[in-house]
């Protein structure tokens, strides 16, 4: 359940709980450091700033990885086409049906004198 955009203190309680998917609900990446922040909580900036960097990195980590998977897939389809044996040809007789038996006929009359 999305929590409303929270307070620049309570997006550090969140941080500091390590609920970190309640804190992106809650507005984390879009906290912008203000000038009174540091008076609430001296390591607040630093901290949601740190934060943001993480979900960054991780983000970032986790599309590096999509993109391997799909180029690891492509290399695997590729590699198996190439093994692959070629499709049959559509092979038809060499000789037309007629010559064919012309042929047969001339062999075993040759076979039998």
């Amino acid at each position: 359940m999305p929590v409303p955009s929270a307070s620049p203190r309570q997006l550090l309680r969140y941080v500091l709980d390590d609920d970190i998917d309640t804190a992106l609900d809650a507005g984390l990446m879009d906290y912008v450091a203000q000038p009174g922040d540091a008076a609430l909580d001296p390591r607040l900036p630093r901290l949601l700033r740190d934060a943001q960097q993480r979900v960054r990195d991780a983000w970032a980590a986790r599309e590096r990885h999509r993109a391997r998977a799909v180029r690891l897939a492509r290399r695997a389809a590729e590699r198996e086409a190439r093994r692959a044996p070629p499709p049959a040809p559509d092979r038809k007789p060499a000789l037309p049906p007629a010559a064919a038996a012309i042929l047969a006929r001339a062999k075993a009359k040759a076979r039998s004198e």
